[in-house]
């Protein structure tokens, strides 16, 4: 079917969606393979970021508001994916999935929501295969270095060894950046949701909420700091784990379970050895790390300075009961908020139109909508690592 666009790029006068449409600027430019356009509410707005960013000044631009069904459903018609990052996605995008799956149109957003996420699978999963539509949530730091990290570790696994490593760690090792706005406004909605509806603590709880039905093995609750020997350091709980390992058995679930029905995953943060990494560990397990009256505020983030000098390794640990190892590292060279993110999702969408024609319709992950295609973009546009360690 022909489409004006290739992709566009929703929300692209907000904090992130400006960063994303610089990157498409300076990676894609306008009239090039990836035909790409602007959107937002206000077409003034949209113009003036458009020229502060140096996009050239025939980069499209294109009304649409949540609150217009009209304008939303004009967008998507007229593009192959839209990237969203207009949030809290349970307040303003599911309208926007909606009219996505309905159309036939792929769609990828930056959401760490897993109970609105549970909703909008149960509501749409079946008219997305119908249509051929690619819903891709996640498509940011939460869950794309963990996702395709899991990925990456078991595909080295099954070359190495011939098989799948049915428990796997994923640790972060450094990560220099902050918590982004849209993370924190994302969380205050989710629980506020959770105030009113007790199907979504339990989305909130449940590892295999995203997991089409599928209830494997006890998994490891991260929530306690923890001394593992074996890796030399103390670990504490990590903030988006909750999402992170209910994307990665949703991925395992819709790959046909490749890593194992028993497969068993968890992650945390290193905090070093010794009685200093206990000290940190016990202090980040009881320190509120979000819903804090200092939060961002949407629209706020990081100078360009702090994104550009900011970067994260997150490293992963894969064994099973015959003696089989493996450890990989996934890395990103700016903030993993924004600087990052922004260079995650803006792939993602071109790797979903260009690379990824064999996916069918339907509601995804990254790893199996896109894959090693996108480990690849990654590693060659968007400054990001995967190795064996």
């Amino acid at each position: 079917m022909s489409k004006d666009f290739d992709v566009v790029v929703y929300g692209a006068s907000g904090f992130t969606g400006r960063l994303v449409a610089e990157y498409m600027a300076k990676r894609y430019g306008v009239g090039g393979d990836v035909r790409w356009a602007m959107a937002g509410r206000n077409v003034d707005k949209l113009a003036a970021v458009r020229a502060e960013i140096g996009a050239p000044e025939n980069t499209p631009l294109v009304v649409a508001d949540a609150s217009d069904a009209a304008s939303v459903k004009a967008m998507v018609e007229q593009t192959h994916c839209v990237l969203t990052t207009v949030g809290p996605y349970q307040l303003y995008g599911s309208d926007l999935v909606a009219a996505c799956a309905e159309a036939g149109t792929d769609y990828v957003d930056l959401c760490g929501e897993p109970a609105w996420m549970r909703q909008m699978i149960d509501a749409h999963e079946s008219t997305a295969k119908e249509t051929g539509a690619r819903i891709v949530f996640s498509c940011g730091f939460d869950s794309i270095p963990f996702d395709l990290g899991v990925l990456f570790l078991e595909n080295n696994a099954q070359a190495t060894f011939g098989t799948a490593l049915p428990r796997a760690r994923g640790r972060v090792k450094t990560m220099k950046g902050g918590l982004s706005g849209g993370t924190a406004a994302s969380f205050k909605a989710t629980m506020a949701a959770a105030g009113q509806d007790p199907n979504v603590l339990e989305y909130l709880r449940n590892p295999f909420s995203l997991s089409g039905g599928f209830s494997g093995p006890k998994q490891p609750s991260g929530a306690k700091p923890l001394h593992e020997e074996d890796l030399g350091s103390w670990s504490a709980p990590f903030i988006m784990a909750s999402i992170n390992t209910k994307n990665i058995h949703r991925s395992n679930m819709l790959m046909g379970h490749p890593y194992g029905e028993d497969f068993i995953y968890d992650e945390m943060m290193f905090t070093g050895p010794g009685e200093q990494g206990e000290q940190i560990a016990n202090h980040v397990a009881n320190t509120k790390q979000i819903g804090n009256e200092n939060d961002p505020k949407p629209g706020e983030g990081p100078s360009k300075e702090e994104r550009e000098t900011g970067h994260y390794e997150v490293l992963f640990f894969g064994n099973d009961d015959n003696g089989h190892q493996l450890s990989i590292s996934v890395g990103g060279d700016k903030d993993p908020g924004y600087g990052s993110t922004s260079k995650m999702i803006a792939e993602s969408a071109v790797c979903i139109v260009k690379d990824c024609a064999d996916t069918p319709g339907g509601i995804y992950t990254p790893a199996p909508a896109m894959g090693s295609a996108l480990i690849n973009r990654l590693e060659e546009n968007a400054g990001l690592t995967f190795k064996v360690l």
